[in-house]
């Protein structure tokens, strides 16, 4: 498996190093290594609309979500405070609810309070 993340700008994972640069072999597009490198140290998590979250945020649930090892679903409107993000993963966060510990959700069924 190569280290080298798909294009930028069409999303195809055929590219190689060229240089102090990566170029797509489908498109043409090239971008710098030390950008690539750069996106990769920066992770943003962002909810359902696009707003970027931070540890400590409270967030919304925004459908109603089964929990597995739990009789009790998460309801719509359900309220979750002082979230933490999962390290290396921009599609989790760490949270509680009043009345189930320990969640773990994906921010696809999060929004920003």
């Amino acid at each position: 498996m190569s280290d080298i993340h798909a294009c930028p700008r069409c999303g195809m994972e055929n590219t190689y190093p060229d240089g102090d640069n990566y170029v797509c072999a489908d498109c043409a597009h090239e971008w710098p290594i030390a950008a690539a490198a750069a996106q990769e140290e920066t992770l943003v998590v962002r909810d359902v609309n696009g707003n970027v979250l931070a540890a400590g945020d409270t967030v919304v649930v925004i459908k109603d979500l089964k929990v597995k090892g739990s009789s009790i679903p998460l309801k719509q409107g359900t309220v979750i405070r002082n979230i933490r993000l999962v390290d290396g993963d921009a599609e989790h966060i760490e949270g509680h609810s009043d009345k189930i510990k320990g969640l773990v959700l994906k921010v696809c069924f999060l929004r920003k309070a």
